[in-house]
């Protein structure tokens, strides 16, 4: 009776480590894909910013800066859309992320339901037996 609840208990265990390390490599994944996008959207600002520094040490006179002007208005105007883009990807990034993390616990409820489940009944149908 010992050995058989220590081979469940064991392999309970094994089980419970292996889905934690599932969830572990599900969620790195996650972070790695956010991490990716922001060092992406980081890089398109800081080359449209070094651009606009660019543009701007070229000005000499009063029409150069008004058209410097509306160049920056237009260039903010896109870095705030891209921002919003980004932070949709990574929205839906984490989202995924959860849907899976959560698709895993169900998976490691429904397994363990399983191993109560099943012993229980064996000793149900041994007592029915006698």
């Amino acid at each position: 009776m010992t050995q058989q609840l220590n081979t469940q208990a064991f392999a309970f265990a094994k089980q419970l480590s292996d889905n934690a390390f599932k969830a572990h490599a599900l969620t790195i994944k996650g972070l790695e894909q956010v991490a990716e996008l922001q060092l992406a959207a980081w890089e398109k600002q800081v080359q449209a910013t070094a651009d606009f520094f660019t543009q701007a040490a070229e000005v000499r006179d009063a029409d150069a800066l008004r058209g410097l002007w509306e160049k920056g208005t237009a260039a903010s105007r896109e870095q705030a859309e891209h921002a919003v883009s980004v932070t949709k990807e990574i929205v839906a990034v984490t989202q995924k992320t959860a849907e899976s993390l959560n698709a895993l616990l169900q998976e490691q409820q429904r397994a363990a339901k399983d191993a109560v489940a099943a012993p229980v009944e064996a000793i149900k149908k041994a007592a029915s037996i006698k």
